[in-house]
């Protein structure tokens, strides 16, 4: 009997070890929609939510948790400051200021929002978007940019950070 519960134990402990396993991959999103109506870019970043946190806690050397309301304003400073160290936006060579508007859990990933200063409509754009290259040097940024309903969307490898499309 004792022996049978060891042996059940020692089961019970391998599988909690086997079926928790991290997601094999480091990948993110973010996109770049002109409003035509607003003049703006609204831009949303997708990301996984234990890779954002553990950025956030390393970058800011803090211990922060998603989905725990008390970290909610600790949470929206930090993706403030992340934000503007690791997303740039550039439209006909002009420097293009992106404002964070906020973040909201959904599931396993965090959507990030942000909106930019009103601008003509672009015929150029230069992004600049190194999220999570301070924790992973195999993170993968999709990028998507999206003016006039004309969607481009390219890949970015660590290291690589900078997008120019034309429209």
């Amino acid at each position: 009997m004792k022996k049978s519960l060891i042996i059940l134990i020692l089961f019970s402990f391998l599988l909690c070890l086997v079926s928790f396993r991290p997601h094999p991959f480091h990948v993110g999103s973010v996109e770049f929609n002109y409003n035509s109506k607003s003049k703006t870019f609204e831009v949303t970043g997708r990301f996984f939510m234990d890779d954002l946190e553990n950025a956030l806690n390393k970058k800011y050397g803090k211990s922060v948790r998603f989905l725990d309301p008390k970290f909610k304003t600790e949470i929206n400073k930090e993706l403030e400051l992340y934000t503007s160290e690791y997303l740039k936006l550039k439209s006909d060579n002009q420097l293009i200021k992106v404002n964070y508007v906020g973040y909201e859990e959904d599931h396993e990933s965090v959507n990030i929002y942000l909106e930019s200063q009103s601008l003509p409509t672009p015929k150029k754009v230069e992004t600049a978007v190194s999220f999570l290259y301070n924790l992973f040097d195999d993170q993968m940024n999709i990028i998507h940019i999206i003016v006039n309903g004309e969607r481009k969307s390219e890949k970015l490898n660590y290291p690589d950070r900078y997008l120019y499309q034309q429209f």
